[in-house]
């Protein structure tokens, strides 16, 4: 007894120090939001007099949320959510950003705005606060009915903005807030915003052709931003006049520098990858990266000696003949497939990635949600992007698992894809948009029914024999050799993938035997999931973005059809 009650006095300081550290670091936590409230009021003064900042709910890369109270003449306060942008970006961003938010927002899911403060370089944005759920806490715990209205919301608020020629680029759960109780939904965040040709916002007409500018003035000197705003007449001068108060070269300068690591289409990767396709491994963000004259005259340099050594090379393989005729710069440039890259993680670009032509395709948005055009650097990017990325969660929502997709970079994101719809599928599929795609393994493609109803472990036919499984075996991607540029797969074994089918299930006399754990009453109709769901994932996911389909057919799916009366 005495040895016993020793022990447990010795365990005491150690549960006491746990305890003390975590309330160290809770008060360390509010004490840091406290500050930030604290420089907010400082950097954008106008906010004291009509806000109560109450805390910070959200922060990103580009943006902090707060939640905040605005009382109002009848006496009552009302919640607002201020979003504080971070003084580096882009005004002309900034103003597309406000832009879709006034025009498209407001109705049919998508969230509107009401006020917007500037100080300075210090943007916040004011908009209705909706209180919300966390995708993940929910996910598993929501009803089949609840999934069906979640997805006919979200299609709602794509209809809508795609309407107005808006890409959103960064469709994923927690851009499409949820209200459980209320059954209330907004889509936020356009920071990432494109526009399509015919687009309605003016502005994202204006970013776009901006960005074609910056990548197409590789050979043009620097300009200053308030030379580049300029260029574009009236719409241009107007962002900068409302959007800008410094457009001066040094404030250029610090812009340039905080986005060359930070950019918005950089933002999602931590480090550059180099493409499945290989583009020339010194192409960093072109979309958005600017280059002083000294930076460029040093690459410059850089690519002359290359070009020398390629020329030197090619000389080998390249007959004199065909020099003379002038075809040696042409079959430089159609790089065998025999030739494999041999400069990866040197300091150095070898004669094949130089023969290559460049390749400049936005790739802003999250990864795993990511549609296959954009992990192939297609250059025509649609609304049909937005709509892969709502099938990403749709294939969420049926499986019970979240993320469902998780790769560090485009080579084993597009392998996992081929996991899941096929690796001929894919294939066939890039090529309708110019891409060539080379894969070491066929892997087939999978039964999106029978997949999710494993995951989500509410598939029967998990009373097949083990022999049954490996006909239907599951595989996993592995990274692809650089210098093969193909993407290998190795099959996957039984063990750790399907270990939540053991779970569910357990030895008997006649094999696997479903193991029941809860009521019928208790699947939320998860057992009664139609065909017509699975058509619409299927769709969703189509890998050509020209047949995918679009929100307004989505609505109009039979899987809607209830709803819809």
């Amino acid at each position: 007894m005495e040895a016993s009650l020793n022990t447990y006095q010795d365990e005491q300081p150690p549960l006491q120090a746990e305890n003390f550290y975590r309330k160290h670091e809770k008060n360390s936590k509010l004490s840091g939001v406290k500050k930030d409230i604290e420089k907010l009021y400082e950097a954008v003064p106008q906010l004291v007099k009509v806000f109560k900042i109450k805390e910070k709910i959200g922060e990103g890369t580009f943006s902090s949320v707060y939640l905040a109270t605005a009382q109002q003449q009848a006496g009552c306060e009302e919640k607002m959510a201020l979003k504080h942008l971070i003084p580096t970006s882009h005004p002309l961003r900034i103003a597309a950003e406000l832009q879709c938010l006034t025009i498209a927002g407001g109705q049919d899911n998508v969230m509107g705005v009401r006020y917007c403060f500037r100080k300075n370089d210090h943007v916040v944005i004011v908009m209705p606060y909706l209180e919300h759920e966390s995708f993940l806490d929910i996910l598993n715990s929501l009803s089949f009915e609840e999934v069906r209205e979640y997805m006919f919301n979200l299609f709602k608020a794509l209809r809508r903005i795609h309407h107005f020629g808006i890409v959103h680029r960064d469709v994923k759960p927690s851009n499409f807030l949820y209200n459980r109780q209320l059954k209330e939904y907004a889509l936020v965040d356009f920071g990432l915003a494109q526009g399509t040709p015919d687009t309605k916002i003016e502005l994202l007409r204006v970013v776009q052709s901006e960005s074609q500018q910056e990548s197409c003035s590789q050979n043009k000197p620097h300009l200053t931003l308030g030379n580049r705003v300029s260029v574009n007449g009236t719409a241009s001068r107007q962002i900068a006049q409302q959007s800008a108060s410094k457009t001066s070269d040094k404030w250029c300068c610090s812009q340039m520098q905080n986005k060359q690591g930070k950019g918005k289409e950089g933002s999602v990767h931590h480090s550059v990858q180099r493409s499945v396709f290989g583009e020339r491994n010194f192409n960093i963000h072109s979309s958005t990266y600017q280059e002083s004259p000294t930076i460029k005259l040093i690459k410059q340099s850089k690519v002359m000696d290359v070009a020398s050594r390629k020329l030197a090379t090619k000389k080998k393989i390249i007959s004199t003949k065909a020099v003379n005729n002038g075809v040696a710069k042409k079959a430089a440039n159609s790089c065998p497939a025999i030739l494999t890259c041999d400069c990866y993680a040197t300091d150095r670009v070898c004669s094949v990635c130089l023969s290559r032509r460049q390749q400049v395709a936005p790739r802003a948005g999250t990864p795993g949600f990511r549609a296959p055009e954009v992990l192939t650097k297609c250059p025509t990017q649609t609304t049909a992007i937005d709509m892969w990325s709502a099938g990403i969660i749709f294939l969420s929502l049926l499986s019970g698992r979240y993320p469902f997709y998780k790769a560090s970079d485009d080579l084993t994101a597009l392998a996992q894809i081929m996991t899941i719809r096929g690796s001929r599928e894919t294939i066939q599929a890039a090529k309708t948009f110019g891409k060539s795609v080379l894969c070491t393994k066929e892997v087939p493609a999978q039964d999106l029914r029978t997949l999710c109803e494993r995951l989500r472990g509410t598939n029967s036919s998990c009373a097949k024999s083990t022999s049954d499984m490996h006909t239907n075996s599951l595989y996993e991607p592995a990274l692809a050799i650089e210098s093969d540029k193909k993407v290998e797969f190795a099959s996957q074994p039984l063990g750790e993938k399907i270990q939540h089918l053991k779970n569910n299930c357990h030895e008997g006399d006649n094999g696997l035997e479903i193991k029941i754990t809860e009521k019928a009453t208790d699947l939320k109709g998860w057992d009664r999931v139609p065909d017509e769901a699975y058509d619409l994932l299927d769709k969703l996911l189509d890998l050509n973005p020209a047949t995918r389909i679009t929100a307004k057919e989505a609505l109009l799916h039979h899987f809607f059809k209830d709803i819809r009366q």
